[in-house]
């Protein structure tokens, strides 16, 4: 009898209240204690627990509240639901979007377009994937309105309706269509709805023949963002995009996402106003066609910048990042001769706010995902993660600052919509680009425990530096102390080589602290801000009220550029309390005593937790781990290559892509990285492989 008593308290166990109400009654049951009015209120418990209608669990309670370790993890905060797909269901997820009854809809790069019931798996019951429709060119985008479904294939917007509401599509209807050379790099994104019922679609640029790392416009439109109305009529909107596989409509207006390339420092966010030049000049081939808000052309833009064109016998020569250059150009430099062109909103520093940035999606939950409504989220397909982002205007430009968010997805995040109970649901695909998540595909859901996790909720400019506003109060004593706060500000190159090392690196010189009253907000007073650079902040010693957490994610990437107009704090409303300087400067300890002579050891080589903070500070491992393959290779099979500390040093600064043609995304040259943390980090990869 007992067996069996204890069998129905491990069942309640993983129910809700009315279970753990069963487990408090039968609870002597533990100090061994039985008698038989004990069970009979536990089994009457049993029983309305299973009398309550499974429409009671329509929408699934948010996780009970855990004890937060410390230091904090992701998952305390948020936590990843996998959604399970049969085998022969091979999503690779292109586009996703939330229809009116709160089904998924998504598309797959293998042309197959599925709606997903029961995506909430209430009840504990699985989801189900129907067919709505297939035989699609790469579907990379999907949007729901009046009906019907709208996706962008290759070559064209495509409306998919279903008529006779069995779940099937019908029609497939060509809205416009747009030429295509063949190339395999000539993805097309979208839609995304505007205000005015009109969609964005975007626009890859192919490669050269010759120079394959060169993106290029091979026809009409590519490179290009195209505002489309339901009824087929096209408006070229802007140009100078190379991957925009990112799309967003924030506050009304478009945005989008670019990845690291040719032109392309890092990857960013830009807002995209109609008739702009984004900076990829592929696209200015076609500013003559009738309607291109675009004016400026191929000759006026090279006559400002270098194309680094040159040919050595008779073939072209792949452009390399220039170590040391004393005049390298950046955007703001040239947007002063070209006033087109657009400046990033805010950059997402390659290697550490992800490698291939995709869809922008606003918080609109008013709540329901956490202390972050109204602010934006960015997937990233290289990384398999999502950062965040907050926007704000100055001197009527976009600025703002990013965030990591959350790591962990199963393959590269490309697509997010919003769940009709709060909960993030992210399509996934590795497509071959390789990804930090090693599946193929996914299609998981991202649900908020209710843990609010100690952040930096937002970071703005002010005249005088930045303020910084926390999702819960600070401890003052800590947010007082200028020894909690370091930075770095620095700037990318703008020309035709793949990305930019960060260069014209400075140290903020954080001279003074100003802490609210009520622990929810810090200003930082900061002497050498530069506009149009990444201003890094990093709260390393920050802590909570209670003095139980550490800021989650402890570095803020603000793009500043236009300083904030307004009121400096004055002198003396602010401190300048540094905990190293009270008392003096500390007296080593080996320094007081008399030296004494030591054996001479052999050097070992650094461990994993000694070099780990190099592989961090340099973003090594946000494409490589110790033992896994990831973007690239593991550091365990580049140690069985057996290359020299200073061949790994010439490979860090010169790639050799041709060495590992199995990984389709070339690693880009790193000659920010110091010669002697490189050759640490070699020394430790040599030691995997004995």
């Amino acid at each position: 009898m007992e067996t069996r008593i204890m069998n129905i308290l491990n069942d309640f166990s993983r129910k809700r209240k009315l279970y753990n109400r069963a487990c408090q009654v039968f609870s002597g049951l533990n100090e061994g204690v039985f008698n038989k009015t004990s069970a009979i209120a536990g089994l009457l418990l049993l029983a309305v627990a299973c009398l309550i209608p499974s429409g009671l669990y329509a929408q699934e309670p948010p996780a009970e509240k855990v004890d937060l370790p410390i230091p904090p993890k992701e998952s305390a905060y948020y936590r990843i639901i996998t959604l399970p797909v049969a085998e022969d269901v091979a999503l690779e997820v292109g586009g996703l979007t939330t229809l009116p009854d709160g089904r998924i809809a998504l598309c797959t790069r293998r042309g197959d377009v599925w709606i997903v019931e029961n995506p909430y798996m209430h009840g504990g019951r699985q989801p189900q994937f129907k067919l709505f429709a297939s035989g699609l060119h790469e579907a990379l985008g999907l949007a729901y309105r009046d009906n019907s479904l709208y996706t962008a294939q290759r070559g064209e917007l495509t409306r998919l309706i279903d008529k006779n509401g069995d779940d099937r599509a019908d029609v497939y209807e060509t809205i416009y269509a747009w030429p295509l050379s063949g190339h395999y790099h000539e993805y097309s994104f979208g839609p995304k709805f505007a205000p005015d019922g009109s969609m964005f679609v975007t626009g890859n640029v192919a490669f050269g023949s010759q120079e394959w790392w060169r993106g290029e416009s091979r026809v009409p439109w590519r490179g290009w963002a195209m505002k489309i109305t339901p009824e087929g009529k096209m408006e070229p909107w802007a140009t100078g995009m190379r991957s925009p596989a990112g799309l967003g409509i924030v506050n009304d207006e478009f945005f989008y996402t670019d990845n690291q390339g040719d032109w392309v420092g890092s990857g960013a966010v830009w807002h995209v106003p109609k008739g702009a030049f984004i900076g990829h000049p592929a696209g200015l081939r076609w500013t003559d066609k009738p309607g291109s808000p675009v004016k400026l052309t191929e000759e006026q833009f090279y006559s400002k910048i270098d194309k680094r064109q040159v040919k050595k016998n008779g073939r072209y020569v792949k452009p390399e990042n220039i170590e040391n250059e004393e005049n390298p150009d950046f955007l703001y430099e040239i947007k002063e001769e070209l006033p087109v062109l657009r400046l990033p909103a805010v950059w997402l520093p390659h290697g550490v706010l992800g490698i291939s940035n995709s869809e922008i999606i606003t918080d609109d939950t008013e709540g329901k995902f956490g202390p972050f409504a109204g602010q934006l989220f960015v997937g990233d397909q290289g990384q398999s993660k999502i950062m965040r982002v907050v926007l704000e205007k100055v001197k009527g430009e976009y600025q703002g600052v990013a965030f990591d968010f959350k790591s962990g997805f199963q393959s590269g995040v490309l697509r997010m919509t919003w769940g009709h109970d709060g909960s993030l649901f992210v399509g996934e695909t590795n497509r071959g680009w390789g990804s930090a998540g090693n599946r193929d595909s996914g299609l998981q859901r991202l649900v908020w425990t209710g843990n609010t996790p100690l952040e930096m909720k937002t970071v703005k400019s002010k005249p005088d530096g930045f303020e910084i506003e926390f999702t819960l109060p600070v401890d003052k004593q800590s947010a007082g102390d200028l020894d909690s706060y370091t930075g770095r500000s620095y700037i990318y190159k703008y020309h035709p080589v793949y990305g930019s090392p960060p260069v014209n690196e400075e140290k903020l010189k954080i001279k003074g602290v100003q802490v609210s009253e009520d622990g929810m907000k810090v200003r930082l007073v900061i002497d050498n801000l530069r506009p149009h650079y990444l201003h890094e902040l990093t709260l390393g010693g920050i802590r909570s009220s209670d003095g139980n957490m550490a800021v989650l994610h402890p570095i803020a990437y603000y793009t500043l550029n236009q300083i904030a107009e307004g009121k400096k704090l004055e002198a003396g409303s602010f401190s300048s309390y540094r905990s190293s300087k009270v008392g003096g400067k500390a007296k080593s300890s080996a320094s007081s005593k008399k030296a004494r002579p030591t054996a001479v050891k052999k050097a070992k080589a650094p461990t994993y937790n000694e070099i780990k903070p190099l592989l961090t500070k340099h973003t090594c491992i946000a494409c490589h781990s110790a033992n896994e393959r990831l973007v690239g290779p593991s550091f365990k099979d580049i140690a069985k290559r057996k290359y020299s500390k200073e061949k790994i040093l010439s490979l860090v600064y010169n790639p050799q892509p041709e060495n590992w043609p199995d990984y389709s995304t070339p690693m880009a040259p790193m000659p920010q990285v110091p010669k002697n943390d490189v050759l640490k980090i070699a020394e430790w990869i040599n030691s995997l492989d004995k």
